[in-house]
């Protein structure tokens, strides 16, 4: 099976080949290309498995989505071009007494939480901008040490947001000649940098939605971004903190790799077919690289990283664990 067709690590899947099929075949998911002529792209144990990305023209045998609910299986549906649609979330990742502790927190368990978050995010900026050779980030050091003094959602989202524009306004320093970063612009991306660092926050995000979903918190009750139909707050929450150490660090070594270069986009700023199936494969392996948890202080993969970070959130809603500790990288 071709790496860029369907993709293992650990226990997600990527499915990217137009008109192929997830079936079930004997305690075995198949990826099977009804269209083309390569037949079987690849097969994974039942039990290995807990979420399924699919981009594009994929479809679902009936007898697979029955295994995917008895098993615990979560499908995400993307665009080809990686837009996320939507999510099947099997009726076992509901278990009622952590959500009842979601939604028992007040503001200033709330608060607390969000401010660990914010946190780490500033001080992974840094720890990224020092990596890259970056100097002079006092200002985002002074603003770190401002989250602990915020007294409500308000006042820490505008350290946040002043944070992200100190630390933007370095970003550029990191890439190699033939790339600028100016500003950070989304809907749509204004330059090729814009573009794949929207891809790879929805890459994270999804990443992070398929933690909370698999340890049983709902993606949709956030502490720091407001509540918003269809909006999934609490990963888009929890994604802070990996923003700068996971996102903007595999983006800035795509760019000074040569791994992708301005050739593989078009005149939308989106990847071209090929660039995303290059992408794909380098954030796949990405995900599975190792490093050192800052808190168990053992090697892990990212992906088992966030999925800690997940564990770690949850004790910490139901009362498990005092606080939040967050994923804080200081050097």
């Amino acid at each position: 099976m071709k790496e860029s067709q369907g993709m293992f690590e650990d226990s997600v899947v990527y499915v990217t080949t137009q008109g192929s099929q997830v079936r079930i075949d004997g305690g075995q998911v198949v990826i099977y290309d009804v269209e083309g002529d390569d037949g079987e792209l690849g097969s994974f144990p039942v039990e290995k498995l807990d979420t399924i990305n699919v981009f594009g023209g994929v479809n679902f045998s009936t007898p697979f989505v029955a295994t995917a609910n008895e098993h615990g299986i979560v499908l995400n549906y993307f665009t080809q071009n990686g837009k996320y649609r939507g999510s099947f979330v099997p009726e076992r990742n509901t278990i009622a007494e952590v959500r009842r502790a979601q939604y028992a927190l007040d503001d200033r368990d709330e608060l607390a939480i969000a401010k660990a978050m914010i946190a780490a995010k500033v001080r992974n900026a840094r720890t990224l901008l020092s990596r890259k050779g970056v100097r002079g980030t006092t200002v985002l050091k002074d603003l770190g040490e401002r989250v602990s003094t915020a007294s409500n959602k308000d006042d820490l989202r505008g350290i946040e947001g002043e944070a992200a524009e100190r630390y933007f306004g370095r970003l550029d320093e990191t890439l190699v000649d033939d790339w600028t970063f100016e500003t950070r612009s989304k809907r749509p991306p204004e330059d090729h940098i814009n573009s794949l660092l929207s891809l790879t926050y929805v890459m994270m995000k999804n990443e992070v939605l398929s933690a909370l979903r698999c340890y049983n918190l709902d993606p949709f009750l956030g502490v720091l971004h407001a509540d918003r139909h269809g909006r999934p707050s609490l990963a888009l929450d929890l994604q802070e903190e990996f923003r700068p150490l996971f996102c903007d660090a595999f983006v800035t070594r795509l760019i000074n790799r040569g791994t992708i270069t301005h050739d593989q986009f078009g005149n939308d700023n989106r990847l071209t077919d090929d660039g995303f199936q290059a992408y794909l494969d380098k954030f796949d392996g990405y995900m599975g690289e190792e490093l050192t948890h800052p808190h168990f202080e053992y090697r892990v993969s990212r992906r088992k990283a966030i999925r800690q970070q997940v564990i770690l959130l949850r004790k910490a809603i139901t009362g498990e664990l005092d606080d939040y500790h967050a994923l804080e990288v200081s050097r």
